[in-house]
């Protein structure tokens, strides 16, 4: 006699209970809906000022930044008075500084920020953190004042464009540091274990794999540390002076940029107009050019910096599709 044995059959998953039953607490509701109340409500109140300084901006520099020759022309031999006139010569001053500060930067702040995450052990470690930390916090005026001190009143220098680069280094490098700090620790360890496991030396898995998995955020922290020293006045007013003309030499006279023009143009700030005595001594109310051209260099930074954080998401766009 054959006795024929069935497997036994799985049992059946129990049955999922319905969303209705799941009934939660009106309490827990409540704090939800005020949680999410309290959270959108101060993004809006932060977007207030934002959108308010965006507006009165935009609103007042667009007609400068439209203007023919605004991108093309400086203001040699233009006063208050007289209409016209670019921010050539200023931008032209801002990229040279801020590339120059830039170029030092970044490869400093990277091997630094490499060296804490993947070397850093002991009390060196320990001072360069505790150092990185009081960078973050130095004012521009007093990282200025000490590159005045050393190279002007000390060696004997004279005021120059590379100054500034050098007194934006010390603001910039604690926040490429920070951001480039932060991007390594959040890859996991498991693909540094792998490497490792395949017999990848230590340097080349952090230049082949470690550093590219977190180039997008690297990039992001260099934007940020760009945007940072852009817009710097003090190092500007301490370690150069103002030139309404085009200087492209960093290392010899004054020389305009951004800030510095709208500082300048902010000198003849009025809110109607200036009186002027016309033909004849009459007074005569003209209007006031140096306040548009404020409007419209102000307009240009932020322009600039905003080209550049979008010129960020576009790179980390195009490398998470790669």
């Amino acid at each position: 006699m054959t006795v024929l044995l069935h497997p036994a059959q799985p049992a059946a998953p129990p049955a999922a209970l319905p969303l209705k039953s799941l009934r939660v607490a009106p309490g827990r509701r409540m704090k939800n809906h005020l949680a999410t109340t309290v959270i959108v409500g101060s993004f809006g109140l932060a977007l207030v000022p934002l959108v308010w300084l965006l507006w009165t901006v935009a609103g007042n520099g667009l007609a400068a930044l439209t203007r023919a020759g605004w991108f093309t022309r400086s203001q040699r031999n233009l006063t208050y008075t007289d209409a016209g006139g670019g921010a050539f010569h200023a931008i032209v001053g801002t990229a040279e500084q801020v590339g120059l500060c830039a170029l030092i930067s970044i490869p400093v702040a990277l091997m630094l920020g490499i060296y804490l995450v993947e070397y850093g052990r002991g009390w060196f470690a320990r001072l360069t953190t505790f150092m990185v930390d009081i960078l973050t916090g130095l004012p521009s005026i007093v990282a200025a004042l000490f590159i005045y001190a050393v190279f002007i009143q000390t060696l004997g220098g004279q005021r120059a464009g590379w100054l500034v680069s050098l007194a934006l280094v010390m603001l910039m490098i604690p926040v490429v540091v920070r951001t480039t700090e932060e991007m390594l620790r959040i890859v996991p360890g498991q693909l540094r274990e792998a490497a490792y496991a395949l017999g990848v030396p230590k340097w080349k898995t952090i230049v082949r794999v470690v550093v590219p998995t977190a180039l997008n955020g690297i990039v992001t922290g260099v934007v940020l540390g760009i945007a940072r020293v852009a817009g710097e006045t003090a190092p500007l007013l301490v370690l150069v002076g103002y030139a309404p003309d085009t200087n492209a030499d960093l290392f010899a006279g004054p020389q305009a940029a951004l800030p510095t023009m709208i500082n300048n143009e902010a000198l003849n700030f009025t809110t109607q107009g200036t009186y002027v005595l016309g033909a004849g001594g009459q007074r005569e109310l003209v209007h006031n050019f140096a306040v548009d051209r404020m409007w419209g260099a102000a307009l240009t930074l932020i322009v600039i910096v905003m080209g550049l954080n979008l010129l960020a998401r576009l790179i980390g766009r195009r490398r998470e599709a790669a």
